[in-house]
Formats: C-alpha cells, sequence, structure tokens
C-alpha cells in the first residue's frame, strides 16, 4: 500500500509538473502578443492583461465547484483528463488567434476545463495520511516549481522563433499529459468514498459554505484568500512590470521566472521537509507570511534588475506556508469533502485571480500612465505586501484563539 501511494503522488507529481510547464512557456510572451494585437506599450497592455486573467478566473470560479463535486462523485481521474485536455484546445486556440477577442475566447475556454491542481489536491488528499498530507501537498509545489523551471526558459528561448512558437509548444506538452495520465495514472477515490452530485454544492458561492463548518476554517479560508490576493501582485504584473521598468526581454522574463520555479521546488521539495517537522505547521505559516511580506516590499524599491533576482530569495522563501496551511485545512475536515474542500479552495483562488489583475494590472498601469499623481511602478507589490501582513495577523490571532479554548 505504501508503494502504490508513493507511485500514485509520482503520477500527480509529472501530471500537474507537465502541466504547468504549459503554462510557463506562454507567460514571458502574452505580454508582447497582447501589445501586437492591441497596438498599445506594455504598460498600456497590462490592463488588457488582467481581462485574459479575468475572463478565465471568472469561468472556472463557477466550474471549479462543479469539477470538484464530479470529481467526489465519479473519481478523480476522468475530471482530471477531461480538464488537461480542455487546456489543449485552449493553447491551440491561442496560437492561431488573429485578434485579442480569440485569446478571451481561449481563456474562457481554459477556465471551464481549469481543474487540475484542484484535483490534483483532492487526489493528494485521498492518499495521504495525517503524517504525510504536508509532505505530499509540499510535492504539488515543487511540481509548480519545476514546471517554471524550465517552462518560462523554454518559452523565452522560443519566441526567437516568433511570439506564437510557446503556444504551439504548449499545446503539444498538454497533449503528451493528457495521454500520460489516460494510460498510467490510476483512480484514487475508493467508491465507498463518493458520494452522490448535489447541485445546491455546486454554486460558487454555495462551495464556500465549506468554510463556515468551523471557526477556524472560516478565519483559514479568509486567510487562504489574502496570500492569494497577495501574490497576484508578482504573478499578474512580473513581466509586465519587468519589461517596462528594467527593459527586459523575453528571453530575460523567462529566466526569471526559471529562477523563481527553481526556489520554489527548492522550498517545497527540501526547505518544507526539514522546517515543518522542527517548528509545526502554525509556525512555518508564520513564517512564511513574513517571508512574502518582506520578498513583496523589496520588489517595491529594487533601482536594478538585478536586485529583483535578489529579491525572490525571500518572497519565494516565503512559500513554506502554504502547504502548511492546507495540511491544517484538510486535517479539520472528514474524508468524503476532500474534493468539495480542493474545489472551495480554487474557487477563492479564482475569486483572488478575477480581483486581483484587475486591481493590481490597473495600478501599474495608472501609476505608470500619463495621468498618474506620482511615478510609482512598484504600487502593485507595496499593496501585495499589505496583504500578506494581514494574512500574517489573521492567522495568529486565529490559532492563538483556538489555543485559549
Amino acid at each position: 500500500m505504501h508503494q502504490k501511494r508513493k507511485a500514485a503522488v509520482g503520477f500527480i507529481f509529472v501530471t500537474l509538473f507537465l502541466d504547468v510547464m504549459g503554462l510557463g512557456l506562454i507567460i514571458p510572451v502574452l505580454p508582447s502578443l497582447i501589445a501586437s494585437l492591441k497596438g498599445v506599450s506594455v504598460n498600456e497592455a497590462s490592463s488588457y492583461g488582467a481581462v485574459l486573467i479575468f475572463a478565465y478566473s471568472f469561468t472556472q470560479f463557477f466550474c471549479a465547484p462543479i469539477m470538484g463535486n464530479l470529481s467526489d462523485r465519479y473519481g478523480r481521474r476522468p475530471v482530471l483528463l477531461c480538464s488537461i485536455f480542455g487546456f489543449f484546445i485552449d493553447y491551440l486556440l491561442l496560437a492561431w488567434a488573429p485578434t485579442y477577442a480569440w485569446l478571451l475566447l481561449g481563456r474562457v475556454l481554459a477556465g471551464i476545463a481549469g481543474s487540475s491542481f484542484s484535483t490534483g489536491s483532492a487526489y493528494i488528499a485521498d492518499i495521504s495520511d495525517q503524517q504525510s498530507r504536508a509532505k505530499n501537498f509540499g510535492m504539488i509545489g515543487a511540481a509548480f516549481g519545476l514546471g517554471f523551471i524550465l517552462g518560462p526558459a523554454l518559452g523565452g528561448l522560443l519566441a526567437g522563433w516568433g511570439i506564437r512558437a510557446p503556444f504551439y509548444a504548449a499545446a503539444f506538452l498538454c497533449l503528451i499529459n493528457g495521454l500520460y495520465g489516460f494510460f498510467v495514472l490510476p483512480e484514487s477515490l475508493p467508491i465507498e468514498n463518493r458520494r452522490t452530485f448535489d447541485w445546491k454544492r455546486v454554486s460558487p458561492f454555495g462551495a464556500l459554505k465549506i468554510f463556515t463548518s468551523f471557526p477556524q476554517v472560516t478565519n483559514l479560508g479568509i486567510v487562504y484568500f489574502l496570500i492569494y490576493m497577495g501574490a497576484q501582485a508578482v504573478q499578474s504584473t512580473w513581466s509586465y512590470f519587468t519589461i517596462y521598468r528594467f527593459s527586459w526581454s523575453e528571453s530575460k522574463v523567462g529566466l526569471s521566472l526559471a529562477i523563481v520555479g527553481i526556489l520554489v521546488a527548492f522550498v517545497q521539495s527540501v526547505l518544507i521537509r526539514v522546517i515543518n517537522p522542527h517548528i509545526g505547521n502554525k509556525r512555518s505559516i508564520y513564517l512564511g507570511l513574513s517571508l512574502y511580506t518582506l520578498g513583496l516590499t523589496l520588489f517595491v524599491f529594487a533601482a536594478q534588475g538585478w536586485m529583483m533576482f535578489l529579491f525572490l530569495i525571500p518572497y519565494c522563501f516565503g512559500g513554506i506556508a502554504m502547504p502548511s496551511l492546507q495540511s491544517i485545512l484538510s486535517g479539520l475536515l472528514p474524508a468524503n469533502v476532500q474534493g468539495e474542500l480542493q474545489g472551495a479552495l480554487t474557487s477563492i483562488m479564482s475569486l483572488t485571480a478575477m480581483l486581483g489583475p484587475l486591481v493590481m494590472n490597473n495600478l501599474f498601469s495608472y501609476f505608470t500612465g500619463p495621468y498618474r499623481p506620482v511615478f510609482f511602478p512598484g504600487v502593485a507589490f507595496f499593496m501585495g505586501a499589505i496583504f500578506m501582513f494581514s494574512a500574517l495577523i489573521i492567522s495568529k490571532l486565529t490559532f492563538q484563539s483556538a489555543n485559549s479554548r
């Protein structure tokens, strides 16, 4: 049984790695593609980029709970495969897009199918016990990191063949990913742990009701929201900010994101295994959120491009917080609602991905535009630091209140 569980974690790791690598391929070239299709500068293109992210996240916000509940009913494997092949079609649409509207259509389709990480997280919850849960959730972060080591770097290199080349490469990776999952990935959810599909539980707002089951779950859901809002400062504006502020090329953007991948992989596959057993989940959350806040604050004051590389270290080390937070949340709820929990967490991520880019990208565009009251290109990172610090305060108060009972 132990060997089967270990092998299953490996299957999910490879599946998510290829999925993230496909996403990483397109990030360095997307600002230039948007700017060329709309005929605007890169900092202006950030607002159009926010709309693309909003379209993806809006559809995912409503569809992720459906996918999560379907995985609780029919198993993780079929839902995961549908998600992967949906991304395959999305990347082909992006590669062929003659206008910005086609990019928008592709992102809507990806949002409908985009449940690979929530289903993968539910898969990990199925096969993990209390002792291995944080470690196995950390492997999801490691897959994310390793995908970003090769994805953005390769995307930057492929941009030399044209800004659409990375989209074809991403589509090919999704095809390989889907075929791998179809022939290799086993089902993780036993028949006895499945439940009937209930439409009352698939509303994205209804899915969030799972966070009202316990006071701790409610507060930690808020912490989860704040962390992902803060992270949008980097995820949404990094390419636009570095191209505009430091005149980085697509290949240099790809290199920086590859370094992010190396750091995240180190944190999730090595550092979390060393730190978490010694200080526990709660202190790992405190330390991680403190490092997130520090890293974002340092980005605000970066005066030269090399500083962004240096400041990535404390920011990425903040990643020790998320596996510990997921572990605590998962441990507070029974086995037959783990898919629903992960679907609800994905809904939170989608909600922040709707709101975050609209806030962060438009702040960046406004404070670098012609009508700015003051030139402040790092404003999105400043806002992100506020969100992270707020998450730190709420998590500390939540755990202190629970310990006092």
